[in-house]
């Protein structure tokens, strides 16, 4: 069974914890949202939820924006009808999306890189139509200070996802002008680790999103080179 088609049946019987528990148990019954549930589930039900928010931060809700959700991340059919019922209630929900976030930043304190792959998903949805919207961008910012990301480090994330080719590559990298090769270097080697294939999967995020971590691989392996070329390094 794939992680989404997992997310309808999750966690039946268990106690309901918090806005995303709460929030889950609607559609499978109780649910607990914490650290100690399947990583991969639970990052899962983190991206559903925030996506839903997200889809209505322009005031308008329609089918659209699932669609965008299920084509960025190839949902089955079978798998369809249960994750949309949870898109659906988040998007609905009165909770505002600042406390989804909140929560989402307790589950997953001390791993930083997880809270980057839920930024990184959200932002393949929000380019799926090739715009940034500003009420998308506002978003994405305010959940990024959720997080606990600091303005360069959102910038970083941003950049590896829009346009990477027209961006400055050290923006994507994160890194300053002034640093030394060495740092840089450091930077760019640290960032290839979080971000591989395989370093996403050792940290519970589902195999669905291998495409989306090879893309930002790209990018920032693209940023590197052009780094290198400038500085004359081998």
């Amino acid at each position: 069974m794939s992680i989404w088609g997992k997310v309808g049946g999750a966690g039946a019987g268990f106690l309901v914890g918090g806005p995303l528990g709460a929030l889950v148990g609607a559609v499978a019954g109780h649910f607990i949202f914490d650290r100690e549930a399947d990583p991969g589930l639970v990052f899962t039900i983190a991206l559903v939820a925030l996506s839903g928010k997200m889809a209505r931060a322009d005031g308008v809700l329609s089918d659209h924006e699932f669609d965008i959700f299920r084509r960025t991340f190839g949902l089955a059919p079978e798998d369809e009808a249960q994750v949309r019922r949870i898109f659906n209630l988040a998007r609905q929900d009165v909770a505002g999306y600042e406390v989804y976030a909140a929560q989402i930043a307790r589950v997953f304190a001390g791993n930083p890189a997880v809270l980057e792959d839920v930024l990184d998903g959200l932002f393949e949805i929000a380019k799926a139509d090739g715009v940034l919207h500003p009420a998308e961008a506002a978003f994405l910012e305010r959940v990024a200070d959720i997080f606990g990301f600091a303005p360069n480090e959102y910038r970083r994330i941003r950049a590896s996802h829009f346009a990477p080719e027209l961006t400055d590559p050290y923006v994507i990298l994160g890194v300053a002008y002034t640093d030394s090769d060495e740092e840089i270097k450091q930077t760019y080697r640290r960032l290839v680790r979080e971000n591989h294939p395989d370093s996403l999967m050792a940290r519970g995020v589902p195999p669905e999103f291998e495409k989306l971590a090879n893309d930002k691989l790209a990018a920032i392996n693209a940023a590197w080179e052009k780094i290198k070329a400038e500085r004359g390094l081998s």
